[in-house]
């Protein structure tokens, strides 16, 4: 098999920490890989699988269509290149977005994912906690949930999977090559959700669908 070339979206946000997340998951689970910040839309092009991470969603929307990466992003995903958004890169594959506090937003957003996600849905910066989550895909050993400023999952399309919730309430989601996260899998020694992306990353390939 190829040499994997995965992307994290390196406009703003925690990028060195999915950056070192998806090499350790890429160690771990024995194959080779690159794994790089991508900003243009000619980097987008040479990838096999993107990360979107967590930061401030407004920002890196808005930097997206700025430098013109917004459209490749969206054409790439939308042909089945697998993705990882969490937090604010959860909200950017959502088809709709709204506040907590300031009700609807004019940011842009992929639309990708059949979800409607409320941001800041468990508060602000200071009101960040860490819970045990159970996750059936992962088998019986709970995983380290950290929540930032996170946002929540109020409505979900009959094609999306839900992954895990937390008060009932989804917090992560799969839709066909897309995974989405309220929380952030990079600021934990946990691989899992990244081993779970580079999974489907390895299957795209199988079937001739990502960048060669």
């Amino acid at each position: 098999m190829k040499e994997l070339n995965i992307g994290v979206l390196g406009l703003q946000g925690a990028i060195e920490e999915h950056i070192a997340a998806t090499s350790l998951a890429l160690n771990e689970m024995g194959l080779e890989g690159k794994v790089l910040g991508v900003k243009t839309p000619k980097e987008v092009q040479t990838i096999d699988g993107l990360i979107m991470p967590g930061g401030e969603s407004t920002v890196i929307g808005g930097l997206s269509i700025l430098n013109q990466a917004f459209a490749e992003v969206k054409q790439r995903i939308s042909g089945g290149m697998p993705v990882l958004g969490t937090c604010a890169g959860m909200i950017l594959l959502a088809k709709r977005a709204f506040d907590r506090v300031a009700g609807e937003t004019e940011q842009p957003i992929l639309g990708l994912m059949d979800i409607v996600v409320e941001r800041n849905a468990y508060g602000r910066q200071r009101e960040s906690f860490e819970v045990d989550l159970d996750i059936p895909v992962f088998g019986g050993m709970e995983y380290r949930g950290v929540f930032i400023r996170s946002p929540a999952i109020r409505e979900i399309g009959p094609q999306v999977e839900v992954l895990c919730r937390l008060n009932n309430v989804a917090v992560a989601v799969r839709q066909d090559t897309m995974i989405g996260t309220a929380f952030h899998p990079e600021l934990t020694a946990d691989t899992r959700f990244h081993q779970l992306f580079v999974k489907a990353v390895v299957q795209q390939i199988g079937t001739g669908r990502t960048a060669s």
